[in-house]
């Protein structure tokens, strides 16, 4: 805060103070009324504006068109961008310069008279100035007194002011250690009381670890093998070897055993079938041997050519059907062949697909197992 004098205040009016204007002229307005007026020309506005956003609106255009000011009066008014400008020219007579006006001089009214004044007459100067000079001189020396007095006065003040100042700034600065102190002093609680809340939450969390870990342990030490027993009970876990037997090996043997059994049944039939017909051609032959007995002619005889050749043609006919037989069942064991070769490699097929499948499975299942005694 600064301290000065008046003298020199701006504030302080200087001179003649009638030329003042304390109130308002006449025919001129009021500030307040003129503020008040404004308000109301802003109220009026704001409430215009306010209409206008309220009143519903032209929407907007949709995409490839848009609005078009359009003339509704009666009368049509064409407009252009720029307005039509025509030039226009007149002739004036041309004036001469005025002449300038001669200074106006009031005619004299009245009578002159003069008087003289001689030196001394009215009054000294070095007489009437005398008390003048004094009071002048007195004021100034009483003034500058003043002023003097008034310096002292705010030095003095200022110097209380300033003792006033370090005293205050020492005891802020000591209330700001105090506070400092006990900020210090409270965080170290807080810390403390965190820490300690840490340790007994951490030791509480160990004890709940440590006892769903005996727990799990405990569930799961007869989990486990039931897991595991169900498991190859479903056929999850199995022995290759076995595996391979049951798949790749029975169903080869019983396909050989059922092939092996065929053939001896076609073998079977075919025999009949060459018994039969040998039975029926010595039937044959019998019957006509006996025939032959019962009228003979040389060329029937038993050792004659035409005995000869009936039984030749009766030792080849069992050796063509025996010829057929074999190349039926050559055939047939070829087809067979080539279908039981297709089967086994689809079967392969289909078991190494299987087991990548299982060996897959089990894998992901010890894994889910495993992470879940870690856990």
């Amino acid at each position: 805060m600064r301290y000065g004098n008046i003298m020199y205040d701006r504030r302080v009016i200087r001179g003649n103070t009638y030329a003042l204007q304390t109130g308002p002229l006449l025919g001129q307005p009021d500030s307040l009324e003129l503020q008040r007026q404004r308000e109301a020309k802003k109220r009026a506005l704001a409430r215009k504006q306010a209409q206008e956003q309220l009143r519903p609106q032209t929407p907007e255009p949709v995409e490839g068109r848009k609005h078009v000011d359009v003339q509704t009066e009666l009368y049509l008014e064409e407009i252009a961008d720029r307005i039509i400008e025509v030039d226009m020219e007149c002739q004036t007579d041309a004036f001469l310069d005025r002449p300038p006006t001669p200074l106006f001089i009031p005619a004299k009214t009245g009578k002159d008279v003069a008087t003289q004044i001689l030196e001394g007459e009215l009054f000294d100067f070095d007489l009437e100035v005398k008390p003048v000079l004094e009071v002048l001189v007195g004021k100034i020396i009483e003034q500058s007194l003043l002023e003097v007095m008034e310096e002292e006065e705010l030095a003095n003040l200022r110097a209380s002011q300033r003792e006033y100042e370090e005293l205050r700034n020492s005891e802020r600065a000591e209330v700001q250690r105090l506070e400092e102190q006990e900020r210090r002093h409270r965080e170290e609680k807080e810390r403390r009381k965190k820490q300690q809340w840490e340790i007994v939450h951490k030791h509480n969390e160990t004890s709940q670890k440590i006892a769903a870990r005996a727990f799990a342990q405990r569930y799961l030490a007869d989990l486990l093998p039931s897991v595991f027993s169900s498991l190859r009970d479903g056929g999850y876990f199995y022995d290759p070897i076995e595996r391979d037997i049951e798949i790749g090996f029975l169903p080869w043997l019983m396909n050989e055993v059922e092939k092996t059994m065929e053939y001896s049944m076609v073998g079977r039939t075919v025999l009949d079938m060459l018994i039969r017909e040998v039975v029926e051609k010595r039937l044959y032959m019998y019957e006509h041997k006996e025939d032959t007995h019962q009228s003979p002619e040389p060329e029937d005889e038993p050792g004659g050519p035409g005995a000869v050749t009936e039984s030749l043609e009766a030792s080849e006919f069992p050796e063509q059907s025996v010829s057929q037989t074999q190349g039926l069942l050559l055939d047939g064991d070829y087809l067979q062949r080539t279908t039981y070769d297709r089967r086994s490699s689809q079967e392969r097929k289909f078991m190494e697909e299987t087991e990548l499948l299982e060996q897959d499975e089990e894998t992901a299942m010890r894994n889910s197992l495993e992470e879940e005694e870690l856990s």
